[in-house]
């Protein structure tokens, strides 16, 4: 809602009414897009390619350096977890919380953010333009080429640097607590076991696809909305330029909400 500070008292209620209107297109966008996504008759040969080459490009491309990257980043602060509990004499709980904060919540949400970065949010402006002149043809392209291909890619592509990224840390956890001795094995998988209970790991896969469908479907559905209805600040006027690219501050909000509702639901 930042067209709402440039826009007149008066055509609050009109610029409200048109963002309440843009939220209710994204969720039918996104329930589109999935249905399209589901269907086998979707998959062209065309639309396979799209898929896989978004598959590879934000999945399959950047695993190695992604993985490297969240393992260093993991190692440093299981380390700084593990002096902290021990000087405080609470050793016994710091796997405990190494998993907790870095498998089931920090993981997860640094995929989103990179696969999003990386893939969702790079939609290039002069790119759509040309679709703007038709906009029936505009929607029918972006629910077809953009948002099929943008939604099983993304999707699988956050679901997958989230569960690689996970096992790593996983076994990064076990190295620095129990070295390379196989004796600790049966310790550690009962603790693991205690953290990842039937209702966690439902939610931590929950919330691994809720994230991957954010990535995928609110940038996209930014691209198409441009498209149909250009830059207007919903009350008739073209609202300032911005440097963001299209839907940044709304998919963070979402990923943000996700994150706070799981959060709440497992610790309130």
């Amino acid at each position: 809602m930042t067209g709402f500070i440039y826009t007149k008292p008066e055509r609050w209620l009109t610029y409200f009414g048109h963002w309440l209107g843009s939220w209710w297109r994204l969720l039918l966008l996104g329930a589109t897009a999935l249905v399209l996504a589901l269907s086998p008759s979707t998959y062209t040969r065309a639309h396979r390619r799209a898929t896989s080459l978004q598959i590879y490009l934000g999945a399959w491309q950047v695993l190695p350096w992604f993985t490297a990257l969240a393992a260093l980043v993991s190692l440093v602060v299981i380390r700084i977890v593990l002096v902290t509990a021990s000087s405080y004499g609470l050793s016994r709980f710091a796997l405990e919380m190494v998993v907790r904060v870095l498998v089931l919540e920090l993981i997860p949400l640094a995929a989103a953010l990179f696969v999003a970065l990386r893939a969702g949010l790079k939609f290039n402006l002069a790119a759509i333009e040309p679709l703007a002149a038709d906009a029936d043809a505009a929607y029918a392209l972006g629910l077809r080429r953009v948002l099929v291909a943008e939604v099983s890619g993304n999707a699988v592509s956050v679901l997958t640097l989230a569960m690689v990224s996970s096992i790593i840390v996983l076994l990064l956890a076990y190295l620095n607590v129990y070295g390379v001795s196989p004796w600790g094995l049966s310790d550690y998988t009962r603790t693991v076991g205690r953290v990842f209970d039937p209702l966690v790991t439902l939610g931590f896969v929950l919330k691994t696809v809720l994230f991957g469908l954010a990535v995928a479907v609110i940038p996209a559905a930014a691209l198409v909305e441009i498209a149909r209805f250009g830059r207007s600040d919903g009350a008739g006027a073209t609202a300032p330029t911005s440097t963001m690219q299209p839907g940044a501050v709304r998919l963070l909000f979402v990923l943000f909400v996700i994150e706070a509702v799981s959060l709440a639901v497992k610790f309130v």
